[in-house]
């Protein structure tokens, strides 16, 4: 009999470490400011922790039912109903994630069968593409708009057939900024009519948005929220990334099998945090006000680094702001970002590397979720190159 060789056949040979954990490392090994990874830099609310405190110090530590606490999910039905007018069962259609990542990996893993394929939107999150993949899917890239990273309706239809069984959206979008309108939620409306297309709608940053527009969740279209997984995180709505705790809306026949995957992925989550985000729910303010205290850090970022080198790409949601870095220098945006830390002490991100294929445009993103002096720091650097 042979002996174990200790060598496994990969079922995601291309994918190392993420991009956001070798910028950190990088980052943290030359006391570089970090501005690449997406996460703030300041606490949560201290109401916040305090209800967190209380609820560890209550003695409810037990396994939370499998689909979340009631209370919770009932909250969030008030919520989406209060901002959109959508009504979603708490009993059935709706289940608290470890996460937005968990809710992303365990909607694909409940629907995406092998063979089928997944129309992805270059650039892209990096979680979409190895989740298609590990479940059997192709993954079916469409390039955004390289002036402003809008969406080409005509080049999805082109890419359709009797295969495509998921289309991924994700606004306010995650690197570029950008949101979607009215005209792209009626385009993809029409491309989905007749079809038994699913979508996945990444909402994570859906408080986070500038300028007085306004979010379009997918749940206002009647004839997309009937085949739609909503994702939300109280992470990046409540500055508590850590603390891994994120939602997923669906009608009924979608939630059943998410929650089939669910059981067997987390069971459940945090207890004492569920029951802390009950409670802090009720502060609408907090969800609310958001987008214009990101959007004052996304305009002193940007006042700050006017006069640089760098030229900005408008950004209209998320905590992040991309700079396209050519009257610089003509070097690879991989290797200008390493440059950065190293000879200059500032993380960011490349672009290139959210897409299937990678695309340099000489862009890179930095995230503006810092104290002002983080951001200050940063931009005073930025603006000797």
């Amino acid at each position: 009999m042979p002996e174990y060789s200790g060598n496994i056949s990969s079922k995601l040979p291309k994918v190392g470490a993420s991009i956001f954990s070798v910028m950190s490392k990088l980052a943290q090994e030359h006391n570089a400011i970090n501005l690449s990874q997406g996460f703030p830099d300041f606490d949560c609310s201290p109401e916040l922790l305090s209800l967190a405190n209380k609820y560890f110090n209550k003695g409810i530590n037990q396994y939370a039912p499998m689909a979340g606490i009631l209370p919770l999910r009932e909250a969030i039905a008030k919520k989406t109903e209060d901002l959109y007018g959508t009504l979603y069962d708490p009993e059935t259609e709706i289940t608290v994630t470890s996460g937005a990542t968990q809710a992303i990996y365990t909607a694909i893993t409940a629907t995406i069968k092998e063979n089928d394929e997944v129309i992805i939107f270059g650039p892209a999150y990096d979680c979409y593409q190895p989740a298609v993949e590990l479940n059997g899917g192709k993954p079916v890239y469409v390039k955004l708009n390289s002036l402003d990273f809008s969406i080409n309706w005509e080049a999805v239809k082109k890419v359709i057939n009797n295969r495509t069984r998921m289309i991924i959206i994700n606004s306010p979008h995650n690197p570029t900024g950008n949101v979607l309108t009215e005209k792209d939620m009626l385009s993809l409306e029409n491309i989905v009519k007749n079809t038994n297309i699913i979508i996945l709608s990444d909402e994570v940053y859906e408080h986070i948005i500038f300028d007085g527009k306004k979010h379009l969740s997918v749940c206002k279209y009647p004839s997309l929220n009937e085949r739609s997984f909503i994702i939300s995180s109280f992470g990046k709505t409540y500055h508590t990334t850590g603390w891994k705790i994120g939602y997923c809306l669906a009608p009924e026949k979608l939630m059943s099998e998410f929650r089939k995957v669910h059981q067997y992925i987390v069971f459940s989550c945090n207890t004492p945090l569920q029951y802390a985000f009950t409670d802090y729910l009720a502060n609408k303010e907090a969800y609310t006000g958001l987008g214009a205290f990101y959007q004052q850090k996304r305009d002193h970022f940007n006042s700050l680094i006017k006069d640089s080198r760098f030229s900005l790409i408008p950004s209209s949601g998320t905590y992040f702001q991309l700079l396209d870095y050519k009257k610089i220098t003509d070097k690879k945006d991989t290797d200008f970002a390493i440059t950065l830390i190293k000879e200059h002490g500032v993380a960011s991100v490349p672009v290139s590397v959210f897409y299937g294929t990678p695309v340099d445009n000489k862009v890179l993103r930095f995230c503006f979720a810092k104290n002002n002096e983080t951001l200050e720091k940063a931009a005073k650097i930025l603006c000797t190159i």
